[in-house]
């Protein structure tokens, strides 16, 4: 276990350097660190674009992996969804068909592409999970106002059960969603970006913005503290994940399995997006679904995806400065 005192690395960690199968968010490989404590094994993987304290949260959700383990599962069994990056139509047909899921979550707004290439998208997918599937899209947030509106009307054929993040601010959102409802093309928001990189996640549902919750374990400070957002913000919730290996991932089918309800599938069956994984079993869904139990670490797999010195040491050194950031902020400095 890490010393919270000193801010040292945990004994036996591991950093990890994942490729993924297809380019995600302009991600092409994931990295991250996991390690072992008391509790079972946890994984530290904050984006590259994550910074000082930022970086905080995702280090609570590590301890508590680590070090107390989760809440009582209320159910066994998660449902969730294939998630389809923006690639071509041919390759999103095969990824939707192959994936086993009856919900897809398709990535929209990608930079550098135009909504017609969004729309081939989703007839691909929509063509490949049948008239009873479902469809939810992603813009990440890329959309402005005006183009998410004209965005909502044209995709709305493909029959979509809500939009995640079309525009970035809150306001935006909030304007968004009157105009659909006045207009009669009213599609169910979802908000992401704006609670997990939000300095005040209930805003949200303050202003009206959303009507459904996007929680993830990592950024979000771990299960508990999601389970306390749930309970507060008042918003059905959709339990997704920050592309982690079946380490991180198991942590989100802890707060999946601890929520009271759990209307929608999860966007969790994002290591199939990885080109490999580092348990021997990895938590890829069956029939739509992904059983809660226990994992397996596959060591060889760690050695073998084990990054060059330089990234180790970068992960080690920014595990050691968050760690001191979050004993600063526990001391109130």
């Amino acid at each position: 276990m890490a010393n919270a005192q000193t801010g040292t690395v945990p004994d036996e960690s591991f950093c990890y350097a994942l490729g993924l199968r297809t380019q995600f968010r302009g991600v092409t490989e994931r990295q991250g660190m996991v390690w072992r404590g008391a509790a079972g094994w946890a994984e530290w993987s904050p984006f590259l674009d994550y910074e000082g304290a930022e970086l905080v949260p995702w280090l609570h959700a590590a301890d508590e992996a680590a070090d107390r383990g989760w809440p009582a599962p209320l159910r066994t069994e998660i449902p969730v969804n294939s998630t389809i990056p923006a690639v071509g139509p041919e390759l999103a047909y095969d990824i939707a068909r192959t994936a086993g899921c009856h919900t897809a979550k398709v990535k929209v707004a990608e930079r550098g592409q135009s909504l017609a290439e969004d729309a081939s998208r989703l007839e691909a997918v929509r063509d490949a999970l049948g008239p009873g599937g479902k469809i939810r899209i992603d813009a990440n947030g890329g959309w402005s106002l005006d183009d998410a509106v004209h965005a909502v009307r044209e995709l709305a054929r493909f029959d979509l059960e809500y939009v995640e993040q079309p525009c970035a601010s809150i306001g935006e959102l909030a304007e968004l969603r009157r105009l659909l409802m006045r207009s009669g093309w009213y599609l169910p928001i979802a908000a992401d970006e704006s609670i997990r990189r939000a300095h005040d996640p209930y805003q949200v549902a303050e202003r009206a913005a959303a009507d459904i919750a996007v929680l993830k374990v990592q950024p979000l400070g771990g299960v508990r503290a999601c389970l306390q957002i749930a309970e507060r913000i008042g918003l059905p919730v959709v339990v997704s994940s920050a592309l982690e290996t079946s380490i991180g991932i198991r942590a989100g089918l802890a707060l999946a399995a601890a929520l009271p309800e759990l209307p929608y599938a999860c966007g969790l069956n994002t290591v199939a997006l990885l080109a490999d994984d580092v348990v021997s079993e990895p938590l890829i869904a069956v029939d739509g679904v992904i059983k809660v139990g226990d994992l397996i670490v596959d060591q060889a797999a760690l050695d073998k995806h084990r990054p060059d010195s330089r990234v180790e040491r970068f992960w080690q050194a920014r595990l050691v400065q968050t760690r001191e950031l979050a004993l600063r902020q526990a001391q109130g400095a």
